[in-house]
């Protein structure tokens, strides 16, 4: 069976990923909305380009009537909710961005949704009993981790940037839908993704390009910061599986079980491009790692429970965190003709005000 897919965010990675998943595993009907913001291309959507079941609006999730008019025009029964600022650093220098694309825009889809599927309260319109509506969140609305521990469905939130704080507020907005209105929402949090079409604002993909540029090689603090690394290809298969059979009104953990220090990543890093396209020089991309001042409210560690969607869902990642990666870094030297297009001059003076 087909159904009409909204998906938000499709041109930005995780977004772009999962638009090119649903189309090469299913015969869903896809309508990409996107805003087309610095992070969002559609270069990232050209594998789409020219099928039949595949749609792009350019558009911002923060105008309602754009939105309604969508929802009314197009009678969507699935969505998939990717649409939001999300890099850390730009919330603490634009917060109110965060606030009215995660926050305001979330509450903009939940409520033309509702409009449309529902006559009211736990009553939906005749023909909308099966739509869904897929929240698609980070593990840092829990906030952070000590040593030992991880982040379960059951975690207390404690957000610590207006980030993982807007995000937490989107989260229990979606939540209220479900439990005010009886509409079928699902919401996923994942860990740290990786893989194609990461635009280069985020550690992995910076490393790359910045190696191989000859640039340093910039690490926050100490560079022990843990993060658990989940590649997009797999966090698609989740989210797939998450709106097929997950149960309305639940939250799934998304992770990779791939616990990795910041500094430890981006050795790593070094050590396949050392193999792949060693420096003239015959020196190691490692002497290029830069320790820089650690951003404010830095989170030390985050590590995902994703045993949840195993147990009940059957889910579980393929990659591993070194055949994810190798898979990554060989993606960009691969496609220079994206990176170029994507390192764009408003990305140089975003980089280096960051870092200098």
């Amino acid at each position: 069976m087909s159904n009409k897919v909204l998906i938000t965010g499709g041109a930005g990675f995780i977004g772009s990923n999962y638009v090119t998943y649903v189309l090469e595993n299913t015969t869903d009907e896809i309508f990409v909305l996107d805003k087309l913001t610095y992070a969002g291309d559609l270069k990232n959507l050209e594998p789409a380009t020219g099928h039949a079941n595949y749609h792009f609006i350019e558009g911002d999730i923060c105008d309602i009537a754009l939105v309604s008019k969508l929802f009314e025009e197009h009678r969507f029964e699935r969505v998939v909710h990717f649409a939001a600022e999300s890099h850390v650093d730009n919330s603490i220098t634009n917060p109110g961005a965060f606030i009215a694309t995660n926050i305001t825009g979330t509450f903009n889809l939940l409520q033309a949704a509702y409009k449309t599927w529902m006559e009211g309260p736990n009553l939906y319109k005749k023909g909308c009993e099966t739509n869904r509506f897929l929240h698609v969140s980070t593990d840092e609305v829990y906030g952070s981790l000590g040593a030992t521990g991880l982040f379960k469905e059951q975690t207390p939130y404690a957000p610590n940037s207006p980030y993982s704080a807007s995000k937490a507020s989107s989260d229990f907005i979606v939540r209220s839908y479900y439990h005010t209105y009886g509409m079928a929402v699902v919401t996923t949090n994942c860990s740290n993704n990786y893989g194609p079409y990461h635009f280069p604002e985020k550690l992995i993909p910076l490393m790359i390009l910045n190696a191989l540029d000859g640039k340093p090689l910039p690490v926050y603090g100490d560079g022990q910061q843990i993060r658990d690394w989940l590649y997009v290809q797999d966090h698609c298969r989740a989210i797939a599986r998450v709106l097929q059979v997950g149960k309305v009104g639940e939250t799934y953990n998304i992770g990779g079980w791939n616990e990795k220090a910041n500094i430890d990543v981006v050795k790593t890093i070094c050590q396949i491009l050392d193999g792949l396209l060693p420096r003239v020089d015959g020196k190691s991309y490692a002497e290029q790692i830069t320790f820089v001042k650690d951003r404010p409210g830095h989170d030390r560690r985050y590590a995902i429970d994703a045993s949840k969607i195993a147990h009940e869902l059957g889910w579980k990642p393929k990659e591993t965190f070194d055949s994810g990666i190798q898979k990554t870094v060989q993606w960009y030297l691969d496609n220079p003709v994206w990176v170029e297009g994507v390192v764009s001059g408003s990305y140089r003076d975003w980089l280096q005000k960051q870092y200098n």
